[in-house]
């Protein structure tokens, strides 16, 4: 009897252990991470609205953060003032036209009256009434009239042409106003920063009535929707895996056991590299590894930083 008893605790304790033995069987193990998107000003100025808090769940496209553009109006109306100066530099021609102008139409009606008594002079020499002199008195009349008309006529196409070359020289100056005016728009609506994709603000980095400068850091993001366990394996292993191929990830629900999770192969280095100190693989000693990045859906419980294993089969 006491041997049979002594058998049968033998066989209890090997079933009791082989029950307590939990250790999951891995192909490979790593920590999960996200795709983070470190968001920041394009100007300088101070911080109005940043409107989040860390935790919150942003939508892409809505408005976060408005940045003082006083400054940038201040400078576009500085510049279009300068134009409107430039506007009142420029000369009109007009005035000096309609001098010339009034000016030919005088001579024309003398001409039109020299051309008259001309005619008339030379019927009364045809009637021996007149002399040649007379006749040549009123062409050379005639001929100096003509002149002063051309004379006028010439002074408006001159006058016209320089003052078009001075207008010109002054407002050549409001293009570039015009652009700085362009470049100023610009900046102004980049004083409003929109969230670039959907997800959960990780980090808070500034602050409303704080001043920003271009490129400093507002706050990260990531969308957690989806997450990555960043693995590494063994060029024995490699063989074994491919892009899309699915495969069995784990989490440790308590001490005893486990949360299975499917997940999805979406990258394989393609150069190996030295074994990373905090991961550990399938094969310790290994001295080369490749990184694999498989993509799982998140149920909510998958955070980044958590220790993941998976099994390929």
């Amino acid at each position: 009897m006491n041997l049979k008893f002594i058998l049968a605790n033998i066989l209890m304790a090997g079933i009791l252990s082989s029950c307590g033995n939990t250790q999951l069987k891995h192909d490979a193990a790593g920590i999960f991470e996200a795709d983070e998107v470190i968001v920041s000003s394009e100007v300088s100025g101070k911080l109005l609205q940043l409107n989040l808090k860390e935790g919150d769940v942003l939508q892409k496209d809505s408005l976060v953060a408005v940045i003082d553009a006083l400054p940038i109006n201040l400078q576009q109306r500085r510049l279009e003032s300068q134009i409107v100066s430039l506007g009142q530099k420029t000369q009109d021609v007009q005035p000096q036209v309609k001098l010339l102008k009034d000016q030919i139409a005088v001579l024309q009606t003398q001409l039109d009256n020299l051309y008259y008594e001309r005619n008339r002079i030379e019927n009364l020499i045809k009637a021996d009434a007149a002399t040649q002199k007379q006749l040549d008195d009123y062409n050379f009349q005639i001929e100096t009239v003509k002149k002063q008309i051309a004379v006028d006529q010439q002074q408006i196409a001159v006058q016209v042409n320089n003052v078009s070359t001075a207008n010109r020289t002054i407002l050549s100056d409001t293009d570039p106003l015009k652009k700085q005016i362009a470049e100023l728009k610009d900046t102004e609506n980049r004083t409003k920063v929109y969230n670039p994709i959907n997800g959960t603000v990780l980090t808070k980095y500034a602050m409303a009535g704080e001043v920003t400068t271009a490129g400093k850091a507002l706050y990260k993001i990531a969308d957690l929707s989806t997450i990555i366990l960043r693995t590494y394996i063994t060029g024995d292993q490699l063989p074994a895996v491919k892009l899309g191929q699915t495969v069995k990830v784990f989490i440790d629900k308590d001490e005893k056991s486990y949360q299975e999770y499917p997940g999805t192969i979406t990258m394989i280095s393609d150069k190996a590299e030295f074994t990373p100190k905090t991961i550990q693989t399938k094969e310790e000693r290994a001295n080369l590894v490749y990184a694999v990045k498989v993509t799982v859906k998140n149920d909510g419980y998958l955070k980044i930083g958590m220790y993941g294993e998976i099994q390929f089969k």
